[in-house]
């Protein structure tokens, strides 16, 4: 007698457990990765756009501004790509008083010889922790320091 080849059914039955255990747990760890992710790409495109409008300032030899809306959730370089800010992040920036626009937009203004009118942005997690970008007013240096909740 000729022993069948295959699997049981108790062997499937355990296949699919576990496939469907898997399956329940992948959203469960998906959404803080989205959010890691939201946050480094949000961070990373708010440091570069104040960098590349010093930068710009000083090699065209005119003022250059980082604009920022909080009403639209975006930012960005003057003449460069917009950036808008995902839902679950949270945006604040404090510039000098003059730099406030009519339409509740804030910039910060980048001089030719390296300085700029100083402020912040800071880009924040759901949770209250996050990043702050500082804007020194005398040399015009982007830094990066945390912000706790």
């Amino acid at each position: 007698m000729r022993r069948a080849r295959g699997f049981t059914l108790v062997e499937l039955v355990v296949v699919l457990a576990i496939l469907g255990l898997m399956a329940a747990l992948v959203p469960m760890a998906y959404g803080p990765m989205r959010e890691a992710a939201e946050y480094r790409d949000t961070v990373r495109a708010a440091l570069e756009g104040l960098r590349a409008a010093r930068l710009k300032a000083q090699l065209e030899g005119r003022e250059t501004t980082f604009t920022v809306n909080l009403a639209a959730r975006s930012f960005g370089a003057e003449g460069e790509t917009v950036y808008t800010v995902p839902e679950d992040l949270g945006l604040r920036a404090v510039v000098a008083d003059k730099e406030v626009g009519a339409d509740g937009s804030l910039a910060i203004r980048f001089l030719p010889r390296g300085g700029a009118t100083g402020g912040s942005v800071d880009v924040l997690r759901s949770s209250g922790d996050g990043v702050r970008l500082r804007v020194d007013w005398f040399s015009g240096r982007v830094e990066q320091e945390p912000v706790a909740p």
